[in-house]
């Protein structure tokens, strides 16, 4: 792969004819502002990032959490481009310099195909599938969409909320660049190739665009491991990953990593001294003592001040770690070879620290009463949605279908004569809810709440 053909400001929906231009934006940050103002980013506001959403402690949700990996991917992107720029004078005036917007607009689009309940929602939708009431759909659909929900992922949602053609909406869905679409694919194979992490990049209704997009940027295709195929499935996709996608990557596991740590401090999950504990196992003894220091002479005497402080550290320092791990390792990226993620290859005292976090945060964070309170309720919450409305679309004509059908937004195609297309409709309506419109159909349908007038 070579930068020239990756970075491309070809839109999808306007492949053929000219796009008029209001004002002096980049391609680029169009695609950034397009996404800032669209109603499915502002839904993310009241999305479950980890914990419940706030009471008298504001913890992040996946608005903020967005906001956050949006920050810190320009800062990745920028910094991998004016590094790489010494060893590509030639990419110096081209398209190639707006990478800090690409990754940017990427990381504010990566987690708008999550469900309600975060990943609890995810689950409960490939379970109600597998093992729940959905189970009795699989000879009625085809083995492609059947491994497309059965293997549900928010990755693939996203790539189709802003590639696919909904009701109302023009081709090309959000009308992006082709790399920023490409960058937001974390996984770039078919449903059938998802294996045992059951992770895949796009549903086959959006195979053929990412196909599309691959091709125009120059995206290599990667052999097909006999033991990674479902030989039921019609679609095997299989590409190395765009290199942006790790720049993407690396965002998001900066920020979801240290971003919990910090609300697990301000919700008392863990002691200042554990959290201080795990943000300067960064550090050697020199920079800690500095740090140290450093909180003295500002002033800081609130914990919570003192852990922010230590938090933007070790922000700063996993971000200069992760672009000099990307151009060091950018023949083996455009080559398509290099393996794992970036937060992997660096610095291995600055790495088991991350890894040490991981753990507690699976332990003390993730495993926390909290935080399981809320995924067993999301999961039911979901799983009643399911079942309610996926029996609406099998039976459009009964009186209580018609009820929940005229429900959908006229975006969604519930009343398409196509069964498979009212079974997509509906994992789109209940994806694109928010945590809190989701528990109040949930009420409605099980006659626990009625409208105030």
């Amino acid at each position: 792969m070579n930068w020239q053909q990756l970075i491309s400001t070809k839109r999808l929906g306007q492949e053929l004819r000219h796009s008029e231009r209001y004002d002096d934006r980049s391609e680029f940050k169009r695609d950034y502002d397009r996404l800032i103002f669209s109603a499915p980013f502002r839904r993310l506001q009241n999305k479950t990032q980890v914990f419940p959403l706030p009471g008298s402690v504001f913890v992040h949700n996946r608005l903020t959490h967005s906001l956050e990996v949006a920050c810190v991917g320009m800062s990745l992107g920028n910094d991998a481009v004016r590094e790489l720029a010494k060893r590509h004078p030639e990419l110096q005036g081209t398209h190639f310099e707006e990478i800090g917007t690409i990754v940017s607009a990427a990381c504010l689009a990566h987690d708008m195909g999550n469900p309600p309940f975060g990943h609890s929602g995810e689950k409960a939708i490939q379970a109600f599938f597998k093992e729940g009431k959905g189970a009795d759909l699989r000879e009625r659909v085809s083995a492609d969409l059947w491994n497309d929900i059965t293997h549900f992922e928010g990755n693939a949602n996203a790539f189709r909320l802003l590639t696919h053609r909904f009701k109302g909406r023009r081709e090309g869905g959000f009308v992006m660049c082709y790399p920023t679409l490409a960058s937001i694919v974390k996984y770039p194979v078919s449903a059938c190739l998802a294996g045992n992490h059951g992770k895949f990049g796009f549903f086959s209704s959006e195979a053929s665009i990412f196909q599309r997009i691959a091709n125009e940027l120059g995206i290599k295709e990667k052999p097909i491991e006999k033991d990674a195929k479902d030989l039921s499935s019609g679609i095997q996709l299989s590409y190395v990953r765009y290199p942006l996608v790790y720049l993407v990557e690396a965002a998001d596991d900066i920020c979801y990593e240290i971003m919990d740590i910090e609300d697990a401090h301000k919700l008392k999950i863990l002691s200042f001294q554990e959290t201080e504990e795990l943000l300067l196992g960064f550090f050697d003894e020199e920079t800690k003592d500095k740090i140290h220091q450093r909180i003295v002479d500002e002033g800081l005497t609130d914990d919570n001040e003192k852990v922010v402080f230590m938090r933007a550290r070790v922000i700063g320092l996993l971000e200069n770690e992760c672009v000099k791990a990307f151009v060091d390792n950018e023949e083996a990226i455009l080559k398509g070879v290099f393996e794992g993620s970036l937060i992997k290859h660096v610095t291995p005292r600055i790495a088991e620290a991350y890894k040490h976090c991981t753990q507690i945060s699976r332990k003390r964070i993730y495993h926390s009463k909290t935080v399981l309170d809320v995924e067993l309720s999301g999961y039911k919450i979901m799983e009643t949605l399911m079942e309610a409305l996926t029996e609406a679309a099998q039976y459009p004509g009964k009186f209580h279908s018609q009820q929940l059908i005229n429900r959908f937004s006229s975006q969604y195609d519930i009343d398409s004569d196509d069964f498979e297309t009212r079974i997509m409709a509906v994992i789109d309506y209940i994806s694109g809810m928010t945590d809190v419109y989701a528990l109040d159909i949930y009420q409605k349908i099980n006659g626990i709440s009625l409208p105030v007038i």
